[in-house]
This record gives structure tokens, sequence and C-alpha cells, in this order.
């Protein structure tokens, strides 16, 4: 099988939508397309066809499977131990195989936990923060609250020593409290934090948003508190995946956060039954390529749909982002909040503009620095092991000393007459 064009990831959703907890936000359930068939597991083929596939397409040593939901442990741990069974089958040599899962937390125990950490799983845990703001949405299907639950979830995965991500979503409770909600994670020891800025479009298509959505001015001075904090006492502790990829933009690298990319579509999503859709936001109909079962994987990644779904991020960004100062560092945001006009009238401008170019305008300086360090490194001479000769010495050297320059070379040999 041929590999993929191009570096991807994919998000595996063996489970679909099915969850144990009813969060008032989760944006996936209303795009479940096959809610009617109950919760079943993907099966045991499809399962097979697309680890092989995926180590096959995967054109990087290190192949990276990523389990999402839904809620995925509810699949049980058998199901996972099926998985890196047949990783294991497949594996091929010299190439490694690493599992990312996402999870809620709640159903972890310690023979989940003894599995995450013998097998090498990454997980990344959803927390909103300290408790009544992490219960203001995350709630089971009888609406109690899932705040204890998630962290004895997040304490087993530490006891066990599993690396453990935290996702953030920030809505419109939490978004009024960043200090609260940076030293609740700082107090946790969370190593790795993700802040995702919750927007919900209504309907109308006029710009509106739900009243759960974080208010965009709102976000920006979120993110610059915490970045003050972070700065001041954190950095090397503390890791932020909006902070890593300004920072990463500063250092001339590309951004790996498929939002902040000029382009997009390198993220798409295989459902339950092998159907492979453009992207986790985008699980409709309209934007499904195919299914893995009828079509080779490097085929629908690299299907025209796809990469058209892909550029349209940058072909239609409007010329107000265009000429904007901070483009560089956010590309225009996530189509999905692209609800709003420009100011003047062109459509396309990202919902959560007016709070990233407050963020990136807020950090410019620190990004100024570390641009400025990286330029002064590359205009530095190459070190040799060999210092510069000295301007002077003590004594007059002889053309059969040992040459003052340190090479261990006599003098006649070295620097005598340079």
């Amino acid at each position: 099988m041929a590999k993929a064009s191009r570096p991807y990831q994919i998000f595996a959703k063996p489970i679909g939508a099915a969850c144990n907890l009813r969060c008032d936000y989760c944006y996936y359930l209303e795009k479940a397309l096959y809610a009617d068939e109950g919760n079943i597991r993907m099966p045991d083929d499809v399962l097979e066809e697309f680890i092989v596939q995926h180590i096959q397409t995967t054109p990087d040593p290190v192949v990276l499977f990523s389990w999402h939901g839904g809620e995925p442990t509810l699949l049980g741990l058998d199901y996972f131990q099926k998985i890196v069974g047949l990783q294991r089958k497949h594996q091929p040599v010299h190439r490694r195989i690493v599992n990312g899962i996402q999870t809620n937390g709640t159903l972890l125990n310690e023979e989940w936990c003894r599995f995450l950490a013998a097998e090498g799983f990454g997980v990344g845990i959803s927390l909103d923060g300290p408790e009544h703001l992490h219960d203001g949405h995350r709630l089971t299907r009888g609406g109690e609250p899932t705040h204890r639950q998630a962290m004895r979830g997040y304490d087993l995965l530490a006891r066990h020593g599993v690396p453990c991500d935290v996702l953030c979503v920030v809505h419109a409770l939490n978004v009024q409290k960043p200090i609260e909600v940076y030293r609740f994670f700082k107090q946790i020891k969370a190593s790795y934090i993700g802040f995702l800025p919750l927007v919900e479009a209504l309907p109308d298509e006029d710009g509106s948003v739900s009243p759960r959505t974080a208010p965009s001015e709102l976000f920006g001075d979120f993110l610059c508190t915490i970045f003050d904090e972070w700065a001041a006492q954190d950095i090397g502790q503390v890791r932020i995946q909006i902070f890593e990829e300004a920072a990463g933009a500063a250092l001339g690298r590309d951004h790996a956060l498929c939002i902040f990319k000029k382009t997009c579509g390198d993220v798409p999503v295989i459902e339950r039954n092998g159907d492979f859709f453009s992207c986790d936001h985008f699980v409709n109909k309209e934007h499904l390529i195919g299914n893995i079962r009828e079509t080779p994987l490097a085929d629908l990644l690299d299907d025209p749909r796809q990469r058209a779904f892909g550029r349209i991020k940058w072909d239609t960004l409007p010329r107000y982002c265009c000429e904007c100062e901070v483009l560089l560092l956010c590309h225009g945001g996530c189509p999905k909040d692209r609800i709003l006009r420009t100011p003047d009238g062109e459509a396309g401008l990202n919902y959560l503009c007016a709070g990233y170019k407050r963020f990136f305008t807020h950090c410019r300086p620190f990004l100024d620095q570390l641009s400025g360090l990286r330029s002064r490194e590359s205009l530095e001479p190459p070190k040799t092991t060999r210092p510069a000769m000295p301007t002077r010495t003590d004594r007059k050297v002889g053309r059969n000393d040992q040459c003052p320059c340190g090479s261990g070379r006599k003098y006649k040999k070295c620097c005598m007459g340079k």
C-alpha cells in the first residue's frame, strides 16, 4: 500500500458518539450519523483493516494512533487489549507504534491504568478547572456532577505514571476565572494544558452564538492573564499548547495545531463503520469522502475533495485577515468558527479574531525576544574546538614550542606567521 504524501493524524472513533456523560456543550452528538444503530463497537474486521492501513500509510517512522469518541473507555479494556494485539501482529520491524486516548476519566480504574502504563499510552483528559467550574457543563446523563470522578481518574493516571495532558474547554463560566483555572491545574501538577475555546454558532447564521460560548475578547484576556503568570513563574515547568504554537512560529517552525496552520485537512476522522470524514468538526454527509473497506486510506487522504477541503481555509481568508499583523500566528483560525463579517462587510471572519489578536499582540514582545535569539544564533560564527589566538603572550613563543592557541601542535606548524 502506498504511503501518504504528507504527515497526518487520524481521530479514530471506534465507538462513535457513545458516551456515559451528557456534557451540554458536546458538539459531537449532533454530528452522529449512526445514533440509531445503538452503542456498537467498530467491528473486528474494520478495526484490523484500519490498523493495517494506518501502519502501512503513515510516512513517518513512528505510527501514532489517536483513539477518540464519544468516550472510548466504554469499549472496555478487552477491546483495547485487542487493539494492542493487532498492532503487534502487524507492526513492521524498525517501526514504532504509539497510542493516545482522549477520555473524560470517569471510568478509569486500577486495571485500566496498569494497562495504559504498561503499553505506553498517552492520555488526554478533559477537565474544565476546579469543581464548581467543571461541573457547570460536564454532567452525567442524569444531570449529576462529574468532577470528583474525573479527578479520581486523573489521580490514578498520575499514580501509575501515565503521561497525561489536560484539555480544558473554555466557556462562558471559566473564561472569567483565568487565574483560578490556571492555579488549579498547577496545583494538580498538570504538565501540559490545551485550552479549547467553546464557540457554538446559532443556526440563524448572523454570527450570533450561544450563552455558553466564551466571548472572544474575554478569551483573549483569559490567555493574556495566564500567559503573564506562566512567563513570570512557570516557563519550563508547565507547557501550554497555544503558547507553544506562538513560540514555534516565532522560531520559524511550522504550526503543529491544525487550527493555526495555513491549510488544514490533515486531521480526518474514521468512524466506527470505516467511513472517512474530512475533519472532526465536519462529520456530515457533505464531508464523507469514502470508506476504508472500499478505498485505500492513502487515496482517501489524497482525494481531491479532501485536498480542496484543506485549501479552502486559505483560499477563502478575508482580505482583512490577509492584512493582519498577526496573520502568521493564527491564519484565520478554524474554519468552523468563521461566522462573522469583517469591518468592511466581507464574510468569513473568525468569531475568535478579537481574542486571538489581543493575545498574540500581548505576547509579541516575548515572541520578538525568541525571534531575536534565533536570529543572533544564526549569525554567530560556528564554534571551533580551537579558541581564538591570543593577542599577546607573557613570553616569546619559540617556533618549536607548543602553540599558545591550544591546538597541541608546534607553533611553527600552527599559528606562526598568521
